[in-house]
């Protein structure tokens, strides 16, 4: 029997279920994000396996594997974990952020709650045969995905199907006819070709800033910027100046600043985002469905099992050191 813990709230979604998903019974805890309340720091230095999103402290001691159930591992401090712990994550949110990404994009052709809210007014503004209501179609734009990761192919196969023009920009050759590929070298050289410009790259100190003020001035006018990767891929100040005169909208969904325990609930930026009429802003909400959580907690559970037979572990992003 392993020691397993929960580590804050975020982590804690993912409990709900997953003893009925192990091949044996554990001893499951659940603490809080602070690991302050009576015993959790205890609970923390004597488990087997920590399911969480952040650790920076010194509290795990004993630990063989730090399961996220996420795929973002950025909180992560590799360095202060004890020798002999692997960490690894979790995907399962492809599917949930492609249809997000879809959506945003398809509200942006067809207006179905101004069309409604205008029609309970006797306003016929939208219909077949009034030239002031003519309407774009998606399937005639193009969009750079930046990535080809699990996001990026999901959100490409699904702009494909709509009829759109696909860019993508990976590190590795991407071996699709389907597609225009470009290295990350020549991002400005894609984000002027496109209509709708996706990151869907994590945070590394290879990606931070990667999108900046050169990338975002190729850009054509009109342009739309999407993040469903990390925040600070995306220049923070580059970002806003080049939204702020207009010349491109945004569509965002990750961000600069997070909620905490002494300040729940901030503004995203540091910038003022949100007076932006040319800005749609969603709270870091594109992977999370009921769908996310059960592949995110399936896979959770497969690695303990691992843990516990001896077998390889899947979705490892650090080796256990030695």
């Amino acid at each position: 029997m392993m020691n397993i813990v929960f580590y804050g709230a975020n982590a804690a979604t993912f409990e709900p279920g997953l003893s009925e998903q192990l091949d044996m019974p554990h001893e499951i805890t659940i603490i809080s994000d602070a690991a302050d309340g009576p015993g959790e720091a205890e609970a923390l230095a004597g488990a087997d396996v920590v399911v969480g999103v952040h650790y920076k402290g010194t509290a795990v001691q004993a630990a063989r594997l730090f399961q996220l159930p996420a795929a973002g591992y950025d909180q992560v401090d590799m360095d202060v974990l004890p020798k002999g712990c692997a960490v690894c994550n979790a995907f399962g949110h492809e599917n949930a952020i492609a249809e997000y990404v879809m959506a945003a994009l398809l509200s942006r052709h067809v207006p179905l709650a101004d069309a409604d809210a205008r029609l309970r007014q006797g306003d016929w503004h939208y219909w077949a045969g009034g030239p002031d209501g003519l309407r774009t179609e998606m399937g005639q734009q193009s969009i750079g995905i930046v990535g080809h990761g699990h996001i990026g192919k999901a959100v490409k196969d699904r702009a494909l199907a709509f009829g759109m023009k696909v860019h993508v920009a990976n590190r590795s050759p991407v071996a699709d006819a389907r597609v225009t590929a470009h290295g990350l070298d020549e991002l400005a050289a894609m984000a002027g070709q496109v209509d709708v410009l996706l990151n869907t790259l994590p945070l590394t100190d290879a990606t931070a800033g990667l999108i900046g003020a050169d990338v975002l001035a190729a850009m054509r006018e009109g342009a739309v910027v999407m993040n469903v990767g990390r925040g600070p891929v995306i220049d923070e100040d580059a970002l806003f100046a080049a939204l702020k005169d207009g010349r491109l909208t945004a569509i965002l969904d990750t961000w600069y600043v997070y909620p905490s325990k002494d300040v729940p609930n901030p503004q995203p930026s540091k910038h003022p985002f949100h007076a932006l009429p040319n800005v749609t802003l969603t709270p870091h909400m594109s992977a999370w469905t009921t769908g996310t959580i059960a592949r995110r907690t399936a896979t959770v559970a497969e690695n303990i099992n691992r843990l516990a037979r001896g077998d390889a572990l899947i979705n490892i992003v650090m080796e256990p050191k030695a």
